[in-house]
């Protein structure tokens, strides 16, 4: 039998080798728009690692290739030739990835097809264009600290970490797909978020799935190199295994959630007309009793309801307050989106605010949080009067755009514990989804991503917002029009949840906080630099080549 399986080996082993060799030549080799050629499909390639598909695998393919490419453009000669060919295979790598990973967007540009339509190209190529100048960024860093050993895939996690860092802070941010979220979807993995972050988690990804390039030159650094990456990641399972058994979810103690999810159409939702038909259809899917609550609402204490619900202003409807007084018993809180109407704050010149509301059994407002971190070209244009002027509108088409909030500070809610209130996109933001004074006991996010319909663009929405709450080590109540709607605990674990595009109704208990907070909550900064330290010290060290090339 050995002796048979050393035949098979020998007969399939060498010329598999030999295939991968010539391949690593042909792609390290290519030029002009073969290059750029191939770097826009590894980067679509890559788009396969995040939701719903989350095929993490897809990295350790699409990033060797790009490492390939690298080593490419460092044989471009001087200084500055190899970085513009960096930074050409940075752009390309990166609009491949953003245009198969985000090109659901442009659902959005259809719900009013006939005033933006005409828009659906130019933002569907526009953004991942310009979302790619970063990963052109992370490659020319990546470039200066290349080197022709081992010691390039930290190069490469340096140089793309610190770019995907920048991508969601500069021009207020956009950090959708970081590639950390590509480990993130398994439950053990994601715990690692709880140490380092997601941008923690990115550095690691970049390293592990690009190690598997030094296999195709196996000398012994290369091939410990790999091993190591293989052993972190079965590591890091491990300790993600054991994490959660360690830390059962307990329930906060007379807290009952139902969450509804009523799966409005995107044109319907916000059609004035029918205002008291939407609030009929909310008031009777809430009131309906379900195997958790056999008597509806009377069993509930907290009722939550997405993003934007009401299709008008509440004060100036005193119907609307009348309907619900007359559904809620004493006993239940509703907590639900809606556009606030107020004195624009100074600077600002909108009366419009996008806010979640708190209304209590008598139709009366307790408290609202206005939105801080709005969506630009969604809820507000640059430039707003000068774009206006010549008719331009953002996607909500309220004249003037929204006002952002001036406070982010804890929600108060009867029933609940002191809860982070973020309203849509705001829980994308790692680091920034607690406001400062006494920390609360969860995360609230009400959200409305029927913008986008049955598209990959919700399911990355709440991968998202999952993974705040292992960054956190806070529960989280989400509630979404279409969907995804859930209740999750500290460690990520879905305790009720529904599917994309039903009306639903999410029933189930709070989870309670984590005793001791993650250190990710702590100190996400500190832990970040410490990892682009060890990494550009690691692509440095001229001792690691030269052992290399000897070894």
């Amino acid at each position: 039998m050995p002796a048979r399986t050393g035949a098979f080996f020998a007969r399939h082993a060498g010329p598999t080798l030999a295939k991968l060799v010539g391949a690593r030549r042909a792609v390290r080799h290519a030029d002009g728009r073969m290059r750029l050629a191939i770097a826009l499909l590894a980067g679509a390639f890559a788009a396969l690692a995040m939701p719903p598909l989350g095929a993490w695998p897809a990295l350790a393919v699409s990033l060797p290739v790009l490492v390939l490419l690298l080593d490419g453009a460092r044989d471009a000669g001087r200084r500055a030739a190899r970085v513009r060919a960096a930074a050409a295979v940075g752009w390309w790598f990166g609009f491949g990835y953003f245009l198969a990973s985000l090109w659901w967007i442009g659902a959005a540009f259809l719900v009013e097809a006939s005033v933006f339509g005409w828009l659906l190209p130019f933002a569907v190529v526009a953004m991942p264009a310009g979302l790619a100048l970063f990963t052109a960024l992370g490659a020319v860093l990546a470039q200066l600290l290349w080197s022709r050993g081992p010691a390039r895939i930290f190069a490469l996690a340096v140089g793309f970490t610190a770019s995907e860092w920048l991508r969601g802070h500069v021009l207020t941010g956009f950090p959708w797909n970081t590639f950390g979220y590509a480990v993130a979807q398994d439950p053990a993995l994601m715990q690692s978020a709880a140490l380092v972050g997601v941008y923690g988690l990115t550095f690691f990804a970049l390293l592990l799935f690009a190690a598997p390039v030094l296999l195709l030159r196996p000398r012994p650094l290369a091939c410990a190199l790999v091993a190591g990456a293989a052993m972190t990641l079965i590591a890091a399972a491990l300790w993600g295994d054991q994490r959660l058994a360690a830390h059962p979810a307990e329930a906060v103690a007379g807290v009952r959630l139902r969450i509804m999810q009523p799966n409005l159409a995107q044109d319907e939702k916000f059609a004035y007309g029918r205002s008291r038909d939407i609030l009929a259809h909310y008031l009777a899917l809430s009131g309906r009793p379900s195997d958790v609550y056999p008597r509806g609402l009377e069993d509930v204490t907290v009722l939550v309801w997405p993003e934007s619900a009401f299709p008008f202003i509440y004060e100036r409807e005193p119907w609307a307050a009348e309907a619900i007084a007359a559904a809620l018993p004493p006993n239940v809180t509703l907590v639900t989106g809606a556009v606030r109407y107020d004195t624009p704050p100074k600077g600002q010149v909108s009366p419009f605010f996008n806010a979640i509301r708190v209304i209590d059994h008598q139709g009366q407002v307790l408290a609202s949080a206005d939105k801080v971190h709005l969506v630009p070209f969604g809820e507000y244009l640059p430039f707003q009067s000068a774009l206006e002027e010549i008719g331009f509108e953002q996607l909500t088409r309220v004249r003037g755009g929204f006002s952002s909030g001036s406070v982010f500070e804890a929600l108060a809610v009867p029933g609940l514990p002191p809860a982070s209130p973020l309203v849509c996109y705001e829980i994308i933001f790692p680091g920034k989804v607690i406001p400062e004074g006494p920390r609360p006991g969860l995360l609230l996010n009400v959200t409305n991503d029927g913008w986008f319909g049955n598209t990959p663009g919700p399911y990355q929405h709440f991968a998202q917002a999952r993974l705040r709450a292992v960054e956190e080590g806070l529960p989280l109540v989400r509630a979404a029009n279409t969907g995804i709607s859930a209740i999750v605990d500290p460690l990520g674990r879905i305790v009720a949840g529904s599917r994309l595009g039903e009306e639903a109704l999410v029933d189930g208990w709070l989870p309670q906080p984590l005793k001791t907070v993650p250190l990710a909550s702590i100190a996400p900064g500190t832990l970040l630099i410490c990892l682009l330290f060890c990494g550009f010290v690691l692509a440095l060290i001229p001792g690691v080549n030269r052992f290399a090339r000897r070894s």
